[in-house]
Order: C-alpha cells, then structure tokens, then sequence
C-alpha cells in the first residue's frame, strides 16, 4: 500500500506526464504522440514538496494529486511448485507376430 508523503493537491491536465523530479518536487512534460520530434522534452516545475527521497520506493502523484510512495518489489519470491506425480510405468505391448506371405 501506498502512504502519502507531502500534500500538494496538483491539478492533473491531460496530455502531461506527472513525476517527482530529483530534487522531490512535483514536475512535468509533455506527453510523447506521433508526429513529434524525438528526443527530450523540457520539464516544468508545478509544485515544490522538497521530498527526501529513500532507496528502495517509488515516488509518484496519486489521484488527489499528492506525493506518495510504495516499496519497490524487489527479489520475487520463486512460486510453489504443485507435488509432481508419480510415474506409472506401463507394461510393454506384446506384439503380434508378423504374418508369412
């Protein structure tokens, strides 16, 4: 679960892309669409939270447009594997004998 770490309450406009910048403030850009030059796009500053930022979470904007973060999965756990089943072995087929022409 995620816990809010600073109450900046941005306005999200579509066509943005809403990230917490190196410095914890709330930043954004233009959003990549087809007929647009590559390469970077300029950031602007929206709000100033001045988080700290901790390795190990991830920083985002939520929905009320607050600074929140979660932990980072990290090392998955290897999934339980289902009891194997026990081989039965079958008799070999007795072959017929072949037929004399």
């Amino acid at each position: 679960m995620a816990e809010v770490v600073a109450k900046t309450a941005v306005k999200k406009e579509g066509g943005y892309l809403y990230f917490v910048d190196k410095n914890g403030d709330v930043c954004r850009a233009v959003m990549s669409r087809a007929g647009r030059k590559k390469g970077k796009t300029k950031k602007e500053l929206v709000a100033r939270a001045g988080v700290k930022k901790e390795s190990g979470y991830l920083y985002f904007i939520d929905g009320k447009g607050n600074v929140c973060r979660a932990k980072m999965a990290r090392g998955r756990k290897a999934a339980k594997k289902a009891p194997a089943k026990k081989a039965v072995k079958k008799a070999p087929a007795k072959k017929s004998p072949a037929k004399k022409r």
